[in-house]
């Protein structure tokens, strides 16, 4: 034992939270103990001497969790020190997001204090009165299919996300697509949510200066990432991608801003436009879309970034809560064609979250993609 040996309480003893995980990190002040000891309701953990931190992934979205931590020897203890903290709302964000809503008709949604875009931009625009695309026969190419939630499930399906403070630490990421993406490094933490499936996006708002960092094939690498893409987005501008470039969407478009999130629709208001896949695009793309991923050159197949909307005179009344809310974004914002399905539905995306209502969202399924219309927003630019 060191002559000069002796427990003391942990100092800087802090903790961050996302909806799936809390990590304490905390500075070792001790000389001579033999194991740390973590503490909250329902779980105790022995850790090995001079550790200083621990990560608990035993949590629950939207709960409160009280941790002690304390250096012992033998039967012996220092002082204990104590930190609360609140995991993620089930939507993903890693801290509570105060003022975060659906916005109101003119104004930006909000989630925690970053407004999503500006109020004039394209995504929160109302096209309930833009005129009629009389010019090709964009919706007849979808035939019989109908609308399909893509999210829901008990929180199987969806698309999740991370909100991140300011001081988020930077990691290294690193591209296939390298000559169309931001380069690193982003404030993606090491546990951020990933979608299922084969696409893996990984999505990561940042609080503070409300800039958004989206990867598509996301991997762990490292002490960072590695994608296929991925791109920056700041949400105070309207700013577009660089003409025929990608972003972690095949539309070069942002993807959370068109996500469905339960917290609008539970509110009863989406004020913004959603994200729809459809099986096949045309090689073109309309603003703010800014790439293709198609050879098709059929002219009445969509191009990415088409503005549809639900027909004014499509009745809605007999669909219930969220999926009325959703039916009745589409009759107001629209949705923008965002990538390929490559399955005879047009999906509507949404966040992952456990608070859907599959008894509500069924109700999409029964809307044909024959009750759409197309709208003009723009020239079709075609490569």
């Amino acid at each position: 034992m060191p002559a000069d040996a002796k427990l003391r309480p942990v100092g800087k003893l802090r903790a961050k939270a996302t909806a799936t995980t809390v990590q304490l990190t905390w500075r070792d002040r001790s000389r001579g103990e033999t194991r740390y000891v973590v503490k909250r309701t329902g779980r105790k953990a022995k850790l090995k001497r001079n550790r200083r931190r621990f990560t608990d992934r035993r949590v629950k979205p939207g709960r409160k969790y009280r941790y002690s931590v304390r250096a012992c020897r033998h039967k012996r203890c220092a002082k204990v020190r104590r930190v609360t903290v609140r995991t993620a709302s089930p939507g993903g964000d890693a801290a509570p997001a105060p003022g975060g809503s659906g916005g109101t008709p003119g104004s930006s949604p909000t989630i925690g204090s970053c407004a999503i875009f500006p109020a004039d931009n394209p995504w929160n625009t109302d096209v309930s009165k833009a005129p009629v695309d009389t010019a090709h026969d964009y919706i007849g190419s979808l035939g019989s299919m109908t609308l399909w939630p893509d999210f829901g499930g008990d929180g199987a399906y969806g698309i999740p996300y991370v909100s991140v403070p300011f001081s988020q630490p930077l990691v290294p990421v690193s591209f296939d697509q390298a000559d169309e993406s931001d380069p690193g490094p982003y404030p993606i933490p090491p546990d951020a949510p990933v979608e299922g499936g084969g696409d893996r996006h990984v999505l990561t708002l940042r609080q503070g200066d409300c800039k958004l960092f989206e990867l598509y094939a996301a991997e762990r690498e490292g002490s960072g990432w590695h994608a296929y893409s991925g791109a920056v987005w700041d949400l105070k501008s309207n700013q577009l991608r660089p003409e025929g470039w990608t972003s972690a969407d095949a539309a070069g478009l942002p993807i959370l801003p068109g996500l469905a999130r339960r917290d609008e629709a539970d509110a009863g208001a989406i004020h913004h436009a959603l994200r729809i896949t459809v099986p096949v695009t045309q090689k073109a793309y309309i603003h703010p879309a800014t790439h293709w991923a198609s050879s098709n050159t059929d002219t009445d197949e969509p191009p990415m970034g088409l503005r549809v909307r639900l027909k004014a005179g499509y009745d809605i009344s007999g669909l219930r809560g969220q999926a009325y809310a959703i039916a009745q974004a589409l009759k107001t914002y629209g949705a923008l064609v965002a990538d390929n399905a490559g399955s005879p539905r047009v999906y509507v995306g949404g966040v992952v979250d456990k608070g859907w209502k599959d008894e509500d969202l069924n109700g999409i399924k029964s809307i044909p993609a024959s009750a759409l219309e197309a709208v003009q927003t723009g020239p079709v630019v075609r490569p």
